[in-house]
């Protein structure tokens, strides 16, 4: 059976497409922001937010022994010790009071690259952004008026 299975390949090998997903996050841990293809960027997303996941649960991680083990987690996915460190000690408060969604994709368009892929920017979303708010329709909008009968 097939379950559980799918994720983007990236048209790489399995081992290729891991160390990509790696180095693309610890370089968003560092510089807070990215620049890649749309596809990237669509697969880094669940790849970084579980790793911040973990730290955040480090962070409240009451006994040491069970913030090492989340530590050495995330450098099993991220492997970089300077990225992760910086991750665990510094970056994790930006992400104590929000529930999830710690990156942000902006659209890019294509940037005159040979293969016209279209670009994106990962970024993380800081701590105090309100997010977006769907424009509520007026009820009169909403609804069909019926025409009087004459």
């Amino acid at each position: 059976m097939r379950h559980n299975k799918h994720h983007a390949s990236l048209g790489v090998t399995r081992e290729h497409r891991s160390a990509m997903l790696s180095n693309m996050a610890a370089s968003l841990i560092e510089h807070g922001k990215i620049q890649t293809t749309l596809t990237k960027a669509k697969a880094l997303r669940p790849f970084i937010e579980k790793v911040i996941t973990k730290a955040k649960k480090a962070s409240v991680a009451t006994e040491k022994k069970d913030a090492l083990h989340l530590r050495r987690m995330a450098l099993k996915d991220v492997r970089n010790e300077s990225a992760i460190a910086l991750l665990f000690n510094e970056k994790v408060k930006e992400f104590a009071n929000r529930p999830g969604g710690y990156t942000r994709i902006y659209k890019l368009g294509t940037l005159g690259r040979n293969d016209a892929a279209e670009m994106a920017q990962v970024e993380f979303i800081k701590a105090d952004d309100p997010g977006y708010k769907k424009a509520k329709k007026p009820a009169a909008a909403a609804k069909v008026e019926a025409a009087p009968a004459a």
